[in-house]
């Protein structure tokens, strides 16, 4: 959150606001994995998008809007207005964010492979 937050201070326009959408999928997918700490990186990425895109996809209802005027909180979370570019935006932090979790956990397979194989000898 404070990432997305602190680009937004730091950057302006379109870049911003699309780098805080991703942001925002890599807030989700990271609650995603505190959830579920055993969820392989595409489930997870797939879980972060769809939720994303939810979110996205409610807002033209206009209820977020609505809601968020009422509540700082609540436009924080749900945002305010639809805008289809966002969805793709999404898949980027999803993807950004299982890139990373998935070459932890190569890393970390390999690193008690190695320390099983080296206990056993």
């Amino acid at each position: 959150m404070a990432a997305g937050l602190g680009v937004r201070a730091v950057l302006s326009g379109d870049v911003a606001k699309y780098a805080g959408d991703a942001l925002y999928t890599v807030l989700v997918y990271a609650l995603v994995v505190l959830v579920a700490p055993g969820v392989r990186p595409v489930r997870a990425a797939l879980g972060a998008a769809g939720v994303s895109w939810a979110v996205e996809l409610f807002q033209a209802t206009g209820l977020p809007d609505a809601w968020g005027r009422h509540s700082g909180l609540v436009h924080l979370v749900l945002g305010s207005t639809f805008h289809p570019p966002d969805l793709f935006w999404y898949l980027v932090g999803a993807a950004g964010a299982a890139l990373p979790h998935r070459a932890l956990l190569r890393r970390t397979r390999r690193s008690c492979g190695t320390a099983v194989s080296g206990a056993a000898d």
